[in-house]
């Protein structure tokens, strides 16, 4: 097998070779790099997006939200209400058993 030389200009080939080769990642590796600053920025203007929807989910969780204590504020007069009328139907019925009683005592 014949073995081949390794001379000053064949070193100086190898050389440019790999120097090219290593100028041909360069470029991938800046197309690459391009393409993740576009990737962030898209990604970017869709996570502004997301949080411009999750501010008007908030809002409309705020009017709810003031709706409902004011429905709270009404069944708690109402609950108010309700308690003071049966209350009141509770002493009429206990005053009218103890009227009967001492109505019926009286007579006899």
């Amino acid at each position: 097998m014949a073995r081949e030389q390794w001379t000053d200009g064949r070193l100086d080939d190898l050389k440019e070779n790999v120097n090219e080769r290593f100028d041909q990642v360069d470029k991938r590796f800046d197309r690459v790099e391009a393409s993740i600053r576009e990737l962030r920025v898209e990604m970017n203007a869709g996570f502004e997006r997301v949080n411009a929807g999750f501010e008007r989910v908030d809002k409309r969780f705020e009017k709810v939200e003031g709706r409902l204590d004011s429905l709270n504020s009404r069944f708690d007069s109402m609950q108010q209400t309700m308690i003071i009328g049966f209350v009141t139907l509770f002493a009429s019925i206990f005053a009218s058993v103890i009227g009967g009683v001492i109505a019926v005592a009286v007579l006899i």
